[in-house]
């Protein structure tokens, strides 16, 4: 009947609301946890060349389990940027300060693409010729150790976070969430990046690096630029923490 449904959905309702009184959307957690991890994981920086020439020297597995061991520390470095920030959150999402952050964030974001363009990552990388691969727990484990070598990987995740106001506090299991979200961003371009140098090995060379890190450089500049002009002129609104 239906005064029997309504009874019966009622309270439902009520009981739902009761475990969920938040208005969050998990899956816009998700996605953004994915464009950071992808984010924090695309320049080409030694990791990204080491990867890059184990899958073309060992086979695609190798350069993916190097790239699994970046994305592990950058995993890290993920969660003690989030908990650092969650202990100044009164201080960003103050009205007076939260406009300067958003736009620091931009600048920086800008500064990070701008280096990625026109930085050179082959440079200084170092192509030892090694025909031993080794293990696959050992290619891993060195790509840990040269991400992990790298602190400044936190600037950018500082970045990141404030552009996309991350950080919630009062729900440290939709955080988890998140942070696992930047963990699959992470290995979803290793596995990528693996699988299109394993598929076109032949035809790419120290131009293809190049090209890539270009790209990465212009996507990120672009969306500063976005993020920029939507600070400065109030095209959006800032989102809250």
């Amino acid at each position: 009947m239906p005064w029997q449904s309504a009874f019966f959905f009622l309270p439902l309702h009520a009981d739902m609301n009761t475990l969920f009184p938040f208005q969050i959307n998990i899956l816009e957690i998700i996605f953004k946890g994915i464009i950071i991890g992808i984010c924090a994981s695309a320049p080409m920086g030694p990791v990204g060349i080491l990867c890059v020439h184990r899958t073309q020297r060992k086979g695609r597995w190798y350069g993916f389990v190097t790239g699994v061991g970046a994305a592990i520390s950058d995993f890290i470095y993920a969660l003690i940027t989030g908990i650092g920030i969650s202990f100044i959150l009164d201080f960003i999402n103050n009205p007076a300060y939260k406009f300067y952050i958003q736009l620091a964030g931009g600048i920086m974001l800008m500064a990070f693409g701008l280096y990625s363009f026109f930085n050179n990552p082959l440079k200084n990388a170092k192509d030892k010729g090694q025909q031993n691969r080794g293990s696959l727990a050992h290619n891993g484990i060195t790509g840990f150790l040269i991400t992990a070598s790298n602190p400044l990987i936190i600037l950018l995740f500082m970045a990141l976070y404030a552009q996309f106001a991350f950080v919630i506090t009062d729900h440290p299991w939709l955080m988890a969430l998140g942070y696992v979200s930047i963990l699959f961003g992470a290995l979803l371009w290793w596995y990528g990046l693996t699988w299109l140098i394993d598929t076109i090995r032949n035809k790419f060379d120290e131009t293809g690096v190049i090209i890539i890190n270009r790209i990465i450089g212009s996507v990120v500049v672009i969306f500063s630029l976005i993020a920029l002009m939507g600070t400065l002129f109030n095209i959006y609104l800032i989102p809250e923490y």
